[in-house]
Protein backbone atom coordinates (compact mmCIF):
# COMPACT_ATOMS: atom_id res chain seq x y z
CA UNK A 1 0.00 0.00 0.00
CA UNK A 2 1.88 2.76 1.23
CA UNK A 3 0.51 6.16 2.18
CA UNK A 4 -0.49 7.51 -1.56
CA UNK A 5 -0.82 4.29 -3.16
CA UNK A 6 -2.92 1.28 -3.86
CA UNK A 7 -5.29 1.88 -0.87
CA UNK A 8 -3.30 4.46 0.89
CA UNK A 9 -5.19 7.22 3.17
CA UNK A 10 -4.55 9.65 0.50
CA UNK A 11 -4.73 7.44 -2.53
CA UNK A 12 -7.85 7.96 -4.74
CA UNK A 13 -9.64 4.53 -3.90
CA UNK A 14 -8.81 4.51 0.05
CA UNK A 15 -10.75 1.69 1.79
CA UNK A 16 -10.65 4.09 4.51
CA UNK A 17 -11.87 7.91 4.95
CA UNK A 18 -10.76 11.12 7.53
CA UNK A 19 -13.38 11.64 10.01
CA UNK A 20 -13.28 15.40 9.55
CA UNK A 21 -16.22 18.13 9.63
CA UNK A 22 -15.55 19.62 6.46
CA UNK A 23 -14.66 17.26 3.22
CA UNK A 24 -10.83 17.17 2.10
CA UNK A 25 -10.03 17.94 -1.46
CA UNK A 26 -9.71 15.13 -3.99
CA UNK A 27 -5.63 15.09 -4.16
CA UNK A 28 -3.64 15.53 -0.72
CA UNK A 29 0.20 15.92 -1.35
CA UNK A 30 2.50 14.77 1.45
CA UNK A 31 6.18 15.60 2.38
CA UNK A 32 8.63 14.27 4.72
CA UNK A 33 12.60 13.91 5.30
CA UNK A 34 13.62 10.08 4.60
CA UNK A 35 16.08 10.20 7.59
CA UNK A 36 18.17 7.81 5.67
CA UNK A 37 21.43 8.32 3.79
CA UNK A 38 20.26 8.11 0.12
CA UNK A 39 22.39 7.47 -3.40
CA UNK A 40 22.05 6.78 -6.60
CA UNK A 41 24.18 5.05 -9.33
CA UNK A 42 25.23 5.29 -12.62
CA UNK A 43 27.83 3.07 -13.72
CA UNK A 44 30.94 3.62 -12.11
CA UNK A 45 29.66 6.96 -10.89
CA UNK A 46 27.92 8.12 -7.73
CA UNK A 47 25.64 10.61 -9.28
CA UNK A 48 23.66 11.49 -6.17
CA UNK A 49 24.47 11.09 -1.94
CA UNK A 50 22.77 12.62 0.37
CA UNK A 51 21.28 12.59 4.46
CA UNK A 52 18.74 14.94 3.09
CA UNK A 53 16.56 13.08 0.60
CA UNK A 54 12.88 14.30 1.14
CA UNK A 55 9.85 11.81 -0.11
CA UNK A 56 7.18 13.07 -2.02
CA UNK A 57 3.70 10.91 -1.73
CA UNK A 58 1.14 11.78 -4.21
CA UNK A 59 -1.85 9.88 -4.98
CA UNK A 60 -1.67 7.05 -7.42
CA UNK A 61 2.09 6.96 -6.78
CA UNK A 62 4.99 5.41 -5.14
CA UNK A 63 6.91 7.40 -2.93
CA UNK A 64 9.47 9.64 -5.20
CA UNK A 65 13.25 10.55 -3.68
CA UNK A 66 14.00 13.81 -4.02
CA UNK A 67 17.69 15.39 -3.45
CA UNK A 68 19.02 18.85 -2.61
CA UNK A 69 20.85 19.59 -6.01
CA UNK A 70 23.82 20.42 -3.89
CA UNK A 71 24.04 16.68 -3.17
CA UNK A 72 24.43 15.90 -6.96
CA UNK A 73 27.59 15.29 -8.95
CA UNK A 74 28.42 18.10 -11.06
CA UNK A 75 27.39 17.60 -14.60
CA UNK A 76 25.30 15.29 -14.06
CA UNK A 77 21.91 16.78 -14.97
CA UNK A 78 21.83 18.47 -18.82
CA UNK A 79 18.32 20.92 -18.53
CA UNK A 80 16.45 20.09 -21.43
CA UNK A 81 14.25 22.34 -23.72
CA UNK A 82 11.18 20.84 -21.93
CA UNK A 83 8.93 21.95 -19.33
CA UNK A 84 5.38 20.31 -18.49
CA UNK A 85 3.37 20.88 -15.57
CA UNK A 86 2.46 19.59 -12.21
CA UNK A 87 -1.27 19.94 -11.06
CA UNK A 88 -0.08 21.32 -8.13
CA UNK A 89 3.55 21.97 -7.88
CA UNK A 90 3.69 24.24 -11.00
CA UNK A 91 6.08 23.98 -14.13
CA UNK A 92 8.41 20.67 -13.97
CA UNK A 93 12.24 21.60 -15.74
CA UNK A 94 13.52 18.40 -17.13
CA UNK A 95 16.94 16.64 -17.02
CA UNK A 96 18.97 14.78 -19.29
CA UNK A 97 21.07 12.66 -17.11
CA UNK A 98 24.39 12.29 -17.88
CA UNK A 99 26.96 9.68 -16.30
CA UNK A 100 29.19 7.30 -17.05
CA UNK A 101 29.61 8.09 -21.12
CA UNK A 102 25.52 7.66 -21.18
CA UNK A 103 22.60 10.14 -21.94
CA UNK A 104 19.54 8.90 -20.26
CA UNK A 105 17.06 11.39 -21.65
CA UNK A 106 13.47 12.72 -19.14
CA UNK A 107 15.82 11.08 -16.89
CA UNK A 108 15.10 13.65 -13.75
CA UNK A 109 12.82 16.75 -12.84
CA UNK A 110 12.55 19.80 -10.93
CA UNK A 111 9.76 22.01 -9.76
CA UNK A 112 11.01 25.71 -10.84
CA UNK A 113 7.62 27.20 -9.81
CA UNK A 114 6.64 26.34 -6.37
CA UNK A 115 3.42 27.77 -4.41
CA UNK A 116 4.31 28.99 -1.02
CA UNK A 117 2.58 25.94 0.54
CA UNK A 118 5.64 23.67 -1.19
CA UNK A 119 9.03 25.38 -0.74
CA UNK A 120 9.89 22.72 1.24
CA UNK A 121 11.12 20.79 -2.67
CA UNK A 122 12.67 23.75 -3.96
CA UNK A 123 15.89 23.34 -5.69
CA UNK A 124 15.65 19.59 -5.25
CA UNK A 125 15.61 17.07 -8.26
CA UNK A 126 14.17 13.36 -8.13
CA UNK A 127 15.38 10.97 -10.84
CA UNK A 128 13.13 8.50 -13.07
CA UNK A 129 13.81 5.62 -10.95
CA UNK A 130 14.44 3.52 -14.57
CA UNK A 131 16.70 6.15 -15.17
CA UNK A 132 19.80 5.26 -13.12
CA UNK A 133 21.43 2.33 -12.57
CA UNK A 134 20.59 1.65 -8.75
CA UNK A 135 19.07 3.27 -5.89
CA UNK A 136 21.08 2.63 -2.28
CA UNK A 137 20.30 3.32 0.87
CA UNK A 138 23.59 3.20 2.75
CA UNK A 139 25.38 0.53 1.39
CA UNK A 140 22.20 -1.79 0.33
CA UNK A 141 20.22 -1.55 -2.69
CA UNK A 142 17.00 -0.91 -2.85
CA UNK A 143 15.17 -2.01 -5.84
CA UNK A 144 11.31 -2.03 -7.13
CA UNK A 145 11.06 1.97 -5.78
CA UNK A 146 11.64 3.93 -3.01
CA UNK A 147 11.17 2.81 -0.02
CA UNK A 148 7.59 3.33 1.79
CA UNK A 149 7.82 3.97 5.22
CA UNK A 150 3.87 3.24 5.42
CA UNK A 151 3.80 -0.47 3.84
CA UNK A 152 4.44 -3.53 6.20
CA UNK A 153 4.17 -7.26 5.90
CA UNK A 154 2.85 -9.33 8.58
CA UNK A 155 2.52 -12.88 8.41
CA UNK A 156 0.71 -14.58 10.78
CA UNK A 157 -0.08 -18.93 11.55
CA UNK A 158 -3.92 -20.33 11.43
CA UNK A 159 -5.97 -23.24 12.00
CA UNK A 160 -8.28 -22.37 9.80
CA UNK A 161 -9.47 -24.63 7.20
CA UNK A 162 -8.75 -23.68 3.58
CA UNK A 163 -10.12 -25.91 0.89
CA UNK A 164 -8.97 -25.05 -3.25
CA UNK A 165 -11.08 -26.88 -5.72
CA UNK A 166 -10.76 -27.10 -9.57
CA UNK A 167 -13.90 -28.58 -9.86
CA UNK A 168 -14.60 -31.80 -8.64
CA UNK A 169 -10.73 -31.69 -7.98
CA UNK A 170 -9.18 -31.13 -4.56
CA UNK A 171 -6.03 -29.03 -5.07
CA UNK A 172 -5.17 -28.17 -1.65
CA UNK A 173 -6.39 -29.11 1.68
CA UNK A 174 -4.57 -27.70 4.80
CA UNK A 175 -5.74 -26.95 8.56
CA UNK A 176 -2.41 -25.08 8.50
CA UNK A 177 -2.77 -22.70 6.29
CA UNK A 178 -0.45 -19.10 6.80
CA UNK A 179 -2.23 -15.67 6.02
CA UNK A 180 0.37 -12.43 4.66
CA UNK A 181 -1.34 -9.14 5.81
CA UNK A 182 0.24 -6.43 3.21
CA UNK A 183 -0.42 -2.96 3.34
CA UNK A 184 -3.56 -2.24 1.05
CA UNK A 185 -3.79 -5.64 -0.16
CA UNK A 186 -6.51 -8.07 1.34
CA UNK A 187 -5.50 -11.10 3.08
CA UNK A 188 -3.41 -13.96 1.46
CA UNK A 189 -3.45 -17.25 2.65
CA UNK A 190 -0.57 -19.51 1.94
CA UNK A 191 -0.02 -23.46 1.81
CA UNK A 192 2.52 -25.74 2.57
CA UNK A 193 3.09 -28.12 -0.55
CA UNK A 194 2.75 -30.90 1.39
CA UNK A 195 -0.99 -30.21 1.83
CA UNK A 196 -1.28 -29.67 -2.19
CA UNK A 197 -1.60 -32.12 -4.92
CA UNK A 198 1.78 -31.41 -6.29
CA UNK A 199 0.93 -32.93 -9.91
CA UNK A 200 -2.26 -30.16 -9.96
CA UNK A 201 0.60 -27.35 -10.44
CA UNK A 202 2.35 -26.82 -13.81
CA UNK A 203 5.21 -24.54 -13.94
CA UNK A 204 4.39 -21.66 -16.38
CA UNK A 205 7.29 -19.36 -17.91
CA UNK A 206 7.92 -15.42 -16.58
CA UNK A 207 7.91 -14.28 -12.37
CA UNK A 208 6.93 -10.74 -11.21
CA UNK A 209 8.69 -8.82 -8.43
CA UNK A 210 7.66 -7.61 -4.79
CA UNK A 211 10.16 -5.11 -3.20
CA UNK A 212 9.02 -7.07 -0.03
CA UNK A 213 8.93 -10.31 -0.65
CA UNK A 214 11.11 -11.31 -3.73
CA UNK A 215 10.42 -13.37 -7.04
CA UNK A 216 7.56 -14.81 -7.80
CA UNK A 217 6.82 -18.18 -10.24
CA UNK A 218 3.24 -18.63 -10.96
CA UNK A 219 1.52 -21.82 -12.22
CA UNK A 220 -1.30 -23.18 -14.30
CA UNK A 221 -4.15 -25.42 -12.33
CA UNK A 222 -5.55 -27.39 -14.95
CA UNK A 223 -7.70 -24.65 -17.92
CA UNK A 224 -6.35 -21.92 -14.86
CA UNK A 225 -3.50 -20.22 -15.91
CA UNK A 226 -1.60 -18.39 -13.48
CA UNK A 227 -4.08 -19.53 -10.55
CA UNK A 228 -1.13 -19.79 -7.72
CA UNK A 229 2.10 -18.36 -7.34
CA UNK A 230 5.32 -18.93 -4.68
CA UNK A 231 7.56 -16.89 -3.67
CA UNK A 232 10.23 -19.98 -3.94
CA UNK A 233 13.16 -18.30 -2.13
CA UNK A 234 11.14 -15.06 -0.29
CA UNK A 235 13.50 -12.59 1.18
CA UNK A 236 14.43 -12.55 5.04
CA UNK A 237 11.60 -10.12 5.88
CA UNK A 238 9.13 -12.69 4.37
CA UNK A 239 11.14 -15.89 4.63
CA UNK A 240 7.48 -17.71 6.10
CA UNK A 241 6.01 -17.79 3.53
CA UNK A 242 8.84 -18.84 1.07
CA UNK A 243 8.32 -22.07 -1.08
CA UNK A 244 4.49 -22.02 0.12
CA UNK A 245 1.79 -21.65 -2.56
CA UNK A 246 -0.75 -19.27 -2.54
CA UNK A 247 -4.42 -19.60 -4.65
CA UNK A 248 -5.91 -16.37 -6.75
CA UNK A 249 -9.50 -16.73 -5.98
CA UNK A 250 -10.63 -15.13 -9.21
CA UNK A 251 -8.97 -17.77 -11.16
CA UNK A 252 -9.68 -20.96 -8.88
CA UNK A 253 -12.15 -21.78 -5.85
CA UNK A 254 -10.46 -20.60 -2.74
CA UNK A 255 -12.78 -21.72 0.45
CA UNK A 256 -11.60 -20.98 3.80
CA UNK A 257 -14.08 -22.31 6.83
CA UNK A 258 -16.62 -22.89 3.81
CA UNK A 259 -16.96 -19.87 2.80
CA UNK A 260 -15.50 -19.10 -1.00
CA UNK A 261 -13.40 -16.01 -1.22
CA UNK A 262 -13.37 -13.33 -4.19
CA UNK A 263 -10.69 -11.01 -5.29
CA UNK A 264 -11.13 -7.62 -3.54
CA UNK A 265 -11.12 -4.49 -6.04
CA UNK A 266 -8.10 -1.97 -5.92
CA UNK A 267 -5.40 -4.97 -5.91
CA UNK A 268 -4.22 -4.63 -9.27
CA UNK A 269 -0.10 -3.53 -9.41
CA UNK A 270 0.98 -1.36 -12.25
CA UNK A 271 4.20 -2.79 -12.74
CA UNK A 272 5.76 0.76 -14.72
CA UNK A 273 5.90 4.16 -13.68
CA UNK A 274 8.37 6.94 -13.75
CA UNK A 275 8.39 6.07 -10.07
CA UNK A 276 8.83 2.48 -10.32
CA UNK A 277 10.10 -0.69 -11.85
CA UNK A 278 8.35 -4.30 -10.57
CA UNK A 279 9.70 -6.47 -13.00
CA UNK A 280 12.11 -8.93 -12.53
CA UNK A 281 14.56 -7.53 -14.90
CA UNK A 282 16.47 -5.31 -12.04
CA UNK A 283 17.08 -8.61 -10.00
CA UNK A 284 17.91 -11.17 -12.77
CA UNK A 285 20.07 -8.87 -14.48
CA UNK A 286 22.64 -7.92 -11.91
CA UNK A 287 23.38 -9.24 -8.00
CA UNK A 288 20.05 -8.64 -6.31
CA UNK A 289 20.28 -6.26 -3.48
CA UNK A 290 24.14 -6.12 -3.58
CA UNK A 291 26.92 -3.32 -3.85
Amino acid sequence: MGLAWQQGPLAAGSVGHFLTAEPLPDRLLFVEPLRRRMRARQGADWIADSEDVLLLHEPGRYPVAYFPVDDILDGVLVAENRITRHAELGDMQWYTVVADGREVPHGAWEHTALPAFATDLARRVAFGWRAVDAFYEEDERIVGHAADPYHRVDIRATSRHLVVRDGDNVIADTRRPVVLYESGFAPRWYVTREDIDASALEPVDGQTFCPYKGLADYYTIGEHKKAAWSYVNAWPEADRVSNLVSFEPDKIEVWLDDERLHLEPGQTVVAHGIDRGLDPDELLQSAARST
